[in-house]
């Protein structure tokens, strides 16, 4: 057997680096401004423990930005380098000074980074980089290192009287997108908007006031331009917090946006480090899936704004911070590695979704119920998406009837199963989803005592077939279905008062009139003498397996699209009018002018066959 050494080649190490270690180039002032935020956190570290006897003075992180000699720098006040430390830390790839600190001060839990690879992102961007650091400790000789991207590195002292690092970046001719003012300044808002030391960026004006009333006068001045929040309010103990600061807050996540339903405050230190804030925003009738909503950060840093391994797909409807230092990242910091700390995150954001959305219902049902429009499709979405949210979810979850009544699955069961129930024992849960174009079908179930509910969201026919599975008791029938009259109990209808050979005649003078017209089908029944003459219906499955096909973009199937036309035998004008009238021509025409008010009452009627029912009914007004 033999042993050995895998050896590495260090002048290939910079350019994977440059190429490969990091996604974006831009990450790069992300992870300098990190190891600056670590410097000083960990000079905060030792003066607490009475390590560091001196004064820390102003900590603000410097970004200089310099186009004319194109370079930008990153300046702290931290704890500083030694040069035995400048070597030790910068001239050893995936040395991490941060992991050696967290050894000896292991409750430290500010420290951001981990694998000692954020300085040389840097050399993505820059033909040179600059470190020019003096140590917190006294006497300690201030350094300046060198270097141009590969393995060779100069170093030397120089004049630096204040304690802390210079990173200075000679930014090369590929990236000079990073000597422009306004690419800073949004890499800053998008990356360092709440690092929890303060950041500046050149300077501002600011309008000042001074005096009172008519003698007021206001002068601009010049003042720090901090870019930065350093105490966001998810880092807060939501004890300290009143409503209008998490409203405050939610704006300056999302400007100008309409105000969230309500908010939850994460803040968890065991098993895991957790703190957020997610709020439910306004979602109306429509599924808006609005994506990126959620940043995921990691000790105030920014992370990413694609949280689907941490957050269940219905939750990212949901927005807000989430921030943990317990998630594990690679090695950028720019992706999550899903394992079983990332599962049980997961699994605790959604359980206290679910527990805060119970907790409204239970407290304030009323305000719960005025909010539903909004919240019932991320609910029923969620049930649809987690198992684990549906179990939950089920105690509730909103029904809502199309007279504006609310009530649980298990209150409307009880509601409808004297009057609704099917000769199979199957409650028959009866639902439009268009009031408006259903409104004779719905006055004609609720003239039978019937119930129905209103199901006109985007995700309700997955949810109704999701309910159906969960609930073997219930079936769900849209009231312009052919199955209501055979699912629901009810009087025997009336006898047809036509006889067979009429029966006959009346079922032929409607086939000639959908003949040739794919899926349609003429069926008699005696209905009341009050009820429509003609009535188109659809079959259940088929139009809800149409519909789902569409929401998935799947090409139309025309078996789908078939439908019934049926005829009230016992209707005055199709018992008495009809079959009285002795020209067929004039027997024609009245069956054709019912059979397309049928189809325009399913907004069915089109085309040409549109234009002619207009023509006929203004000659019969004329």
């Amino acid at each position: 057997m033999e042993k050995g050494q895998i050896s590495v080649q260090t002048e290939n190490i910079f350019p994977i680096i440059k190429k490969f270690l990091y996604s974006d180039h831009e990450i790069f002032l992300r992870e300098l401004i990190s190891n600056a935020i670590d410097a000083t956190n960990k000079l905060k570290t030792l003066s607490t423990k009475g390590d560091f006897k001196g004064e820390l003075g102003d900590l603000t992180i410097q970004v200089l930005l310099d186009p004319g000699n194109k370079t930008l720098t990153i300046r702290d006040r931290g704890i500083g380098m030694t040069e035995e430390e400048v070597k030790k830390y910068l001239n050893q790839v995936a040395f991490s000074s941060a992991s050696e600190f967290l050894e000896k001060y292991k409750e430290d839990t500010s420290i951001i980074g981990h694998f000692g690879l954020g300085f040389y992102s840097a050399f993505m961007v820059a033909d040179r980089v600059e470190a020019i650091s003096r140590s917190y400790q006294e006497k300690a000789t201030p350094v300046t290192w060198s270097c141009e991207g590969n393995p060779e590195y100069s170093l030397e002292t120089n004049e630096k009287e204040d304690r802390g690092t210079d990173i200075v970046l000679h930014i090369n001719a590929e990236n000079e997108e990073f000597l422009q003012e306004g690419r800073i300044e949004g890499l800053l808002e998008k990356y360092c908007k709440f690092l929890p030391i303060p950041i500046q960026f050149g300077t501002r004006k600011e309008t000042v006031f001074e005096g009172e009333g008519d003698a007021q006068t206001s002068k601009e001045v010049e003042v720090p331009n901090v870019v930065n929040i350093t105490n966001p309010a998810w880092k807060k103990n939501p004890s300290e917090l009143k409503d209008e600061d998490y409203l405050q807050f939610y704006q300056e996540l999302y400007p100008y946006s309409t105000p969230p339903l309500f908010w939850i405050h994460l803040n968890i230190d065991y098993p895991f480090n957790l703190t957020g804030v997610l709020y439910f925003p306004r979602l109306t009738q429509g599924l808006e899936l609005q994506r990126n909503k959620i940043q995921l950060y990691s000790n105030q840093v920014y992370v990413t704004d694609n949280v689907r391994e941490i957050v269940p797909e219905f939750l990212t409807m949901l927005h807000g911070i989430i921030d943990s230092p317990d998630i594990p990242l690679n090695v950028s910091r720019s992706y999550l590695q899903n394992d079983s700390s990332v599962r049980r995150i997961t699994g605790f954001i959604t359980k206290k979704v679910a527990e805060k959305l119970n907790d409204q219902f239970k407290n304030s049902r009323k305000d719960f119920e005025e909010k539903w429009n909004d919240l019932g499709v991320f609910v029923k979405y969620g049930m649809l998406s987690d198992e684990k949210f549906n179990e939950k979810a089920n105690s509730f979850v909103l029904l809502k009837s199309v007279d504006k009544k609310y009530f649980t699955i298990d209150e409307y069961k009880e509601h409808v199963k004297n009057t609704q129930t099917d000769k199979n024992g199957k409650i028959v849960f009866l639902y439009t989803s268009s009031p408006n174009d259903h409104d004779s079908q719905i006055k004609a179930a609720q003239s039978k005592g019937y119930d129905v509910l209103e199901f006109d969201q985007i995700v309700d026919n997955h949810f109704m077939h999701h309910l159906e599975q969960q609930m073997s008791e219930v079936n769900f029938a849209r009231v312009d279905s052919d199955t209501i009259d055979q699912l629901i109990q009810k009087e025997e209808a009336p006898e047809s008062v036509l006889s067979e050979k009429e029966q006959n005649t009346v079922k032929e003078l409607f086939e000639s009139l959908v003949k040739g017209k794919m899926g349609a089908k003429v069926v008699l029944k005696s209905l009341a003498p009050e009820d429509q003459p003609v009535v188109i219906t659809r079959p259940e499955f088929m139009r809800r397996m149409k519909e789902m096909q569409a929401l998935q973009g799947m090409p139309g199937n025309d078996f789908l699209e078939s439908y019934n036309v049926v005829i009230n035998t016992n209707h005055p004008l199709i018992a008495q009018k009809m079959l009285k009238m002795r020209k067929e021509e004039t027997r024609n025409d009245l069956a054709t002018y019912l059979y397309q008010l049928a189809l325009l009452h399913q907004n069915m009627l089109k085309g040409a066959e549109l234009t002619s029912f207009i023509q006929r009914s203004q000659e019969m007004v004329k």
